[in-house]
């Protein structure tokens, strides 16, 4: 009976009668040991009537078992296996060893198991419960928050339950917290019933409340007299003390038994084979039983506490340890697990042990477990007896420290290596993970110095030329023109001697983006790459992909290398490559950006937003942030600022200067499109410093047209006249269309020639830009109006406001009706439409659903469960008014947010 925690068990009781109805709900529980958690749960399961259970609970010798805890949970669910798409069922197989190994991104086994308890919960509600989370091996652990993260409307419960203050994923989320504290002290009275009351409230005021603490202290009540009276007691050392205790009035053969069993699975099987190893009959675990340190039952020693299995371990000698290691290695079947415990065997180097392990961290990074990995290869290279193969495995701990999310200690892994001097080829392997760690977690600059110096002594010209091209992405970021034009050269000169067309059209991207941002040309460069990208197979598994979606945007022409923007985001998303996908999306949603697709944009960049907090890529939130306060800003949106604001503060710390201008770009535009250029000048002229300090003349990052139009409502002309012509002379010299319409447009602002108005629409007809192409003809109409042409001005005008309304742009929508209405024309203006009320994350499954996708397939490439996904689409049917999915295709077709 669970005595004094009622308000504990009505927070669960609500989560599990709202699965019941279909409302997901997720607790993590924590608290000190011994405080209750596993009563507690055990509690909930008993009461879950009618709900399916998935159970699981980490363990100390288990927690470097790739995975050895979600097959512990989902073993009963595997019978719907088979009802998760294929790519998430293949990598999950490949995580539990059911299945051939697959290479897959770490988030893969995340949204697998999020399908597959989705799927199980289908037939019946369904109760997720993990206890000791804090001992789940890392990948476990990481799979289940990826779930926890996206349960929204489908009938699970998921109760998770850690140790306080313990370092583990699940601790570092943001996850619904219970935290359990000590019982009152009625509860404790109710607990000790039958000793003294003031006994009881001098146990209870020791060790505030904690159960276990109270019943390990009642058994033993001396214990307690031999305490410091008064003094603060740490309660797990405490009950550890009672348990080590107890541990040694145990018989030898008894306390070595028990410690075989810490050590294992505690499989008695497996127990006994050890015992016989060394010499000790199993039976003797009988005794530790009797001091009910133990429990066996259906073949398994089950320790009381998980603090018994600690202080059993803690209190043998490191000689009795390592023996205890060897001999349960010589009776272990499994390779992986043998190479474990023996390398908790050796004194010093072992090169036989080290390549046991180094076996073991590639099974399990094949599996996806790259965190369990990273310690394989880390233990396997301080194994190591030559400096070489120490080298070796330190980079691949490094790497797969990376893979697995952990950039700090991938860092120092690889600078570890880089310590022994390792060959060339191992050096340029280190730097090279650096510099990407570097680029997406730390700091471009470090990054371009990274890469530049592994190129620099790179003697292989294709691998140079990735380093230099990754080296320029950094200098892209950080918006370094004159550091990522002498790196163009770098790669003009290694280019002619590079023969594969992989390393060339990457090469030439890279080289081409850093010449436009220098103002040094490369439009042709990027197109000539581009040209040649279909006839050639890009190496897909690798981050560089994103330079052949990355160059084209450079080019802003309609069509050239558009579709592989889609492309890459479908591959990406079915092979669930979460890791990667930040980046693309920003790149997606800067794209839609600059067309008609806003609603395509808003969501695109809201999810790489999600992502890039998700994955801890600090570069890609920043960029994303940029990009949608931009876009917010054409909206008028207050939230444009609290973006910027962010976006401002993390490329200050890092370094993004790319950011910083977009940011400042953004708060520009938002307040002239509110009519407010007195306001909207101070964050153009910063950014103009900021685009001087750089030495960045690409035309298309300059805010000059902009800047002249404000100048000129301010009354200073020949600022505007001058900003103007400058802009003029960098466009030119880019000679592609979007630049041109601009520089066109800003001339006519500060001139009297209506042909640079005509020329502007002529050059944006070759773009796709509708806001930029409404801006043009809200100025054009503007002067003809006060050229007194007022038919002409209107059909301008009329154009203009249809396009801004039908952008969501109102503030500018407003600002060319006013005009209209000064020619004597009253507007026509859009009725605002329930589908701007969609959230970004409801107008994305609207749009994949309008398209075509079903529920099931939307969810996938989502990374949502189905019933989430028809949570959201109800709530768009709600805000439409409609009724099917007929309906929602022909809204969303005829919407004017969407072309």
């Amino acid at each position: 009976m669970l005595i004094g925690r009622e308000a504990e068990r009505r927070v669960i009781e609500q989560l599990v009668a709202g699965a019941r109805v279909g409302t997901a709900g997720v607790l993590l529980v924590t608290g000190e040991p011994g405080i209750g958690k596993t009563t507690l749960l055990d509690e909930a399961a008993t009461t879950a009537h009618g709900l399916r259970i998935l159970r699981a609970r980490g363990t100390e010798a288990e927690r470097e078992l790739p995975f050895g805890a979600l097959l512990q949970l989902l073993r009963p669910a595997l019978s719907s296996l088979d009802r998760i798409p294929g790519p998430q069922r293949s990598a999950l197989a490949s995580a539990l060893a059911l299945g051939p190994a697959t290479t897959a991104d770490r988030f893969a086994v995340g949204a697998a198991t999020l399908s597959l308890i989705c799927r199980y919960a289908e037939d019946a509600p369904l109760a997720v419960i993990v206890d000791d989370a804090h001992l789940l091996d890392r990948p476990s652990a990481e799979a289940l928050l990826f779930a926890a993260r996206r349960l929204v409307a489908d009938p699970i419960v998921l109760l998770i339950a850690a140790r306080t203050q313990e370092q583990h994923p699940l601790a570092e989320a943001d996850l619904p917290v219970l935290q359990l504290d000590g019982v009152p002290l009625e509860a404790a009275q109710a607990i000790l019933r039958g000793l003294p009351s003031e006994l009881v409230e001098q146990l209870h005021s020791t060790v505030a409340g904690n159960p276990l603490a109270l019943l390990e202290l009642a058994a033993d009540p001396d214990h307690l007299h031999r305490m410091p009276p008064g003094a603060p007691l740490p309660v797990p050392e405490l009950i550890a003390e009672a348990f080590t205790a107890r541990a040694n009035r145990l018989s030898p053969d008894a306390r070595t038994a028990l410690l075989v069993a810490a050590l294992d699975d505690s499989e008695l099987g497996a127990v006994a084979r050890a015992c016989q190893e060394l010499g000790v009959d199993v039976a003797t675990l009988q005794e530790a039983e009797t001091a009910a340190l133990v429990a066996i039952r259906d073949g398994e020693v089950q320790f009381r506490h998980p603090l018994v299995r600690s202080a059993i371990y803690a209190s043998a000698g490191p000689a009795e340890r390592r023996t205890a290691h060897r001999a349960v290695a010589r009776v272990t079947v499994d390779a992986d697990k043998r190479a474990w415990h023996l390398s908790e065997a050796v004194l010093g180097t072992d090169d036989e042990v080290a390549a046991g392990l180094d076996a073991a961290a590639e099974h399990a990074a094949v599996r996806g477990a790259h965190s369990v990995a990273a310690t394989a290869y880390e233990r396997a290279a301080r194994l190591s007896e030559g400096l070489h193969d120490r080298a070796v495995r330190l980079v691949a701990a490094g790497e797969a420290a990376w893979s697995a999310g952990l950039a700090d200690r991938a860092d120092s892994l690889l600078d570890d290596a880089l310590a022994l001097q390792p060959p060339l080829q191992v050096r340029i392997g280190a730097q090279e993970i650096r510099g990407d760690i570097a680029v997406k977690c730390g700091s471009p600059s470090r990054a371009r110095d990274i890469l530049a110096a592994a190129a620099a002594e790179c003697e292989d010209p294709a691998v140079a030329i990735g380093l230099l091209a990754d080296a320029v992405g950094a200098c892209l970021r950080m918006s370094d023109a004159a550091a990522g034009l002498e790196l163009a050269h770098d790669i003009d000169r290694l280019l002619p001697g590079v023969e594969r067309p992989g390393p060339r059209i990457m090469g030439m991207l890279a080289s081409g983006v850093a010449k436009v941002l220098a103002g040094q040309g490369g439009t042709s460069q990027i197109r000539a790459a581009v040209a040649m990208a279909p006839s050639v197979e890009l190496d897909r598994d690798r981050r560089r992909q994103v330079w052949m979606v990355l160059a084209a945007l450079f080019l802003r022409e309609s069509g050239t290398g558009r579709g592989l923007l889609q492309q890459a985001m479908l591959e990406r998303r079915e092979q669930v490559a979460l890791g990667t996908l930040p980046g693309l999306l920003f790149v997606l949603a800067r794209d839609d950006a600059t067309t008609d697709r806003w609603t395509d944009a808003m969501a695109a960049y809201d999810e790489g937003i999600r992502l890039s907090r998700e994955t801890g890529q600090m570069t890609e939130l920043a960029m994303n942030l940029a990009g949608l306060a931009w876009l917010s800003s054409h909206q008028g949106r207050a939230e444009s600022q609290d973006l910027a604001s962010e976006c401002l503060r993390i490329c200050a710390e890092r370094e993004i200067h790319l950011g910083t201008l977009w940011s400042l770009f953004a708060l520009g535009d938002l307040e002239l499109g509110r009519g407010a250029p007195a306001l909207a000048l101070p964050q153009y002229e910063r950014l103009v410093d900021v685009l001087a300090a750089n030495g960045l003349k690409d035309p298309d990052l300059s805010p000059a047209p902009e800047l002249a139009e404000v100048y000129r409502r301010l009354g200073r002309t020949d600022d505007a006249e001058r900003v103007a012509q400058e802009h003029t002379v960098l466009a030119e010299a880019k000679g592609q269309p979007w630049s041109l319409a601009r520089a066109a447009r800003a001339r006519g602002v500060v001139g009297d020639n209506e042909r640079d108005f005509m020329q502007a629409l002529a050059w944006h007809a070759e773009t796709l830009d509708v806001f930029e192409a409404a801006r043009t003809r809200l100025a054009y109409g503007a002067w003809l109006r006060r050229a007194r042409r007022r038919v002409d001005a209107r059909a301008q005008l009329r154009l203009a406001v249809e396009a801004f309304d039908a952008l969501g742009a109102a503030g500018w929508a407003d600002q060319a009706a006013m005009e209209l209405k000064a020619t004597g024309e009253t507007a026509r203006r859009r009725v605002p439409s329930t589908a701007d009320e969609l959230t970004p994350q409801e107008r994305q499954i609207a749009l994949l659903l309008a398209d075509g996708q079903s529920i099931r397939e939307a969810a996938a490439g989502l990374f949502l469960s189905p019933k989430t996904v028809e949570y959201h689409l109800r709530k768009v049917y709600a805000k439409l008014g409609i009724h099917s999915r007929t309906e929602l295709a022909e809204q969303l077709k005829s919407s004017p947010f969407r072309t």
